[in-house]
Formats: structure tokens, C-alpha cells, sequence
């Protein structure tokens, strides 16, 4: 096998799509932290803080993939992955993901300070352990409260920027931890027969499609009260504002539309919109914070 496939099938484990967004959002939280355009300094110290939550989000990855190697292999959308074809070995994969947390961690604490190693480690402890192996294969409900974890990013930014936690910085990691459970539901209504050959009791399974699409729906209306937040508190202006509105009138609309008229499709639809929704949100913030 060729370095460059290895490369590969190592890159594939750190799960890189969403390490892109998870940073991204760490990211968006750096820079509201800072008032002005950032320092040289800040930039360096920016740029280690994304190395380090990407090392340590990519271990929690990886980690996650050897746990549940045998469930993924049971289902479409994971049966790829090299844990789960025995490319890429146990012993291979936890070293893999022991040597990207430890360096992680060590850049996170000696680069950037303290605080935000430590948050980003118990990010890492709570999807890797209390999520993957406590949370998801005991209770429906797994994805909401697992989903705290994949919320701290704007924290961890906000953090490696101030060295303290702040309260605009909780606001950017409500809108995450409500956006989790209807963008992953929607992903779970049309890869149901995928998660009940895997036995994990996802809502869709648990409770049946009807029930799902109505949580998804009251969750996008929580989620748009969420997102309005940051305007209302004064963090943000009227660009993010009609940004917020739009996008977040749309995942209703998705959503309703799921309540009404359900296919596969317009579940694969819902969960690309909530991609697109959560993304363009964190832009929109971000262009607030210097244009106006």
C-alpha cells in the first residue's frame, strides 16, 4: 500500500468534513473575542488554537471510528471507513488517536493557555467516552445530550482569545447545542433502516418517523429564538439579524415541510440546509463583526 493511501485512510478517521466546521466555528469565536482587527500576536495565537482543537477534535474522531468499527460496518454510510474494513487496525487506530490528543493538548497548553486545553480535552472526553460509549447506545435522547460536546467550539475560541469564558460565547454554543438534534435526526429519518441493523436506539427507531419530524420541527423554532440572541443582547447588528431570520425561516420551512409530505429526499434536503444554515450563520456573525 502506497504512503499516499495510508495518508488517507488516517485523514478518513479524523472524519474532516466536520473537524472543518468544528474549527470554523472555533474560529468565528476567536474573533468575536477580539474588538478590532487582531494582532500579529493574536493571530499567531489564533492559528495555534485551531491547530490544537483540530488535533484534539480529529482524536475524538478517530477515537470514536475504533469504538464503533463493528456498528459501522453494519451500515452504508459508514461501512467505508478503515476501521471498519480492518485496513487500518485497533492498535493503529488508538495510537493514531492518542498521538493527535497529546499533541494537541500540548500545543493548546503551551501555546495558547490552560483554560482552553482543558475544555477542549473534556470536549474531547465527552464525545469519545460519555457519548460513543455511554450515551448513544443507551437512550434515544443521545444526540441532544451528547450533543453539548460538539457545541464548545465558539467556547474553545473564545477562551484561547480571553482566557475566560464569556457569555456571548454560551450564546454561540446554545444555537450549536439546539441545531444538533434536527440536523442529526434528519440524517437519522432517511438512514433509519441503517441504524436499526445497528441496534442504537435512535428516535427514529425508538419513537418512529411522525414523532422525529415533530421534535425536528419544535427544535428549528427553539433554534431560530437561539439564533435571534446575539442581536438581541447587542453582540451583533441588523446584517446578522436578517441573516438569522432568513436562514433560520427556512429550516421551519424544511421542517414543516417534513411534518406534511415526508420523503427520503426532503430529509437528505433538511440535512444539507442544516449544514448550509449553521455555516452561513457563523459567516454572517463574522462579517457583522467588521462591517458594521
Amino acid at each position: 500500500m502506497s504512503i499516499a493511501a495510508v495518508i488517507q485512510q488516517y485523514n478518513a478517521l479524523t472524519k474532516p468534513r466536520v473537524i472543518q466546521l468544528i474549527v470554523f466555528c472555533a474560529l468565528i469565536g476567536m474573533v468575536l473575542a477580539i474588538p478590532g482587527l487582531p494582532t500579529a500576536g493574536e493571530w499567531i495565537r489564533m492559528a495555534w488554537a485551531c491547530i490544537g482543537i483540530w488535533l484534539v477534535a480529529g482524536a475524538a474522531a478517530a477515537f470514536n471510528c475504533l469504538v464503533e468499527k463493528t456498528l459501522d460496518a453494519k451500515m452504508r454510510r459508514t461501512a467505508w471507513r478503515p476501521t471498519a474494513t480492518g485496513q487500518l487496525s485497533d492498535t493503529q487506530a488508538l495510537l493514531f488517536s492518542f498521538l493527535l490528543c497529546s499533541l494537541g493538548s500540548a500545543i493548546l497548553y503551551v501555546l495558547v493557555n490552560p483554560l482552553t486545553m482543558w475544555l477542549t480535552f473534556a470536549t474531547f472526553i465527552g464525545y469519545a467516552v460519555i457519548y460513543t460509549l455511554i450515551l448513544k447506545p443507551l437512550t434515544p435522547q443521545n444526540i441532544v445530550i451528547g450533543g453539548a460536546s460538539g457545541a464548545m467550539p465558539p467556547l474553545l475560541g473564545w477562551t484561547a482569545i480571553t482566557g475566560e469564558i464569556g457569555s456571548q460565547a454560551l450564546i454561540l454554543v446554545l444555537i450549536i447545542f439546539l441545531w444538533t438534534p434536527p440536523h442529526f435526526w434528519a440524517l437519522a429519518l432517511y438512514r433509519v433502516e441503517d441504524y436499526r441493523k445497528s441496534g442504537l436506539p435512535m428516535l427514529p427507531v425508538t419513537h418512529g418517523n411522525e414523532f422525529t419530524r415533530l421534535q425536528i420541527l419544535l427544535y428549528t423554532f427553539l433554534l431560530m429564538a437561539a439564533c435571534l440572541l446575539p442581536f438581541v443582547i447587542g453582540m451583533s447588528s441588523w446584517l446578522y439579524l436578517a441573516v438569522a431570520v432568513i436562514l433560520s425561516a427556512g429550516f421551519i420551512a424544511y421542517a414543516v415541510a417534513l411534518m406534511r409530505n415526508y420523503s427520503d429526499e426532503l430529509a437528505r434536503k433538511t440535512f444539507r440546509f442544516s449544514l448550509i444554515h449553521l455555516s452561513a450563520l457563523f459567516a454572517a456573525l463574522l462579517l457583522d463583526h467588521y462591517l458594521i
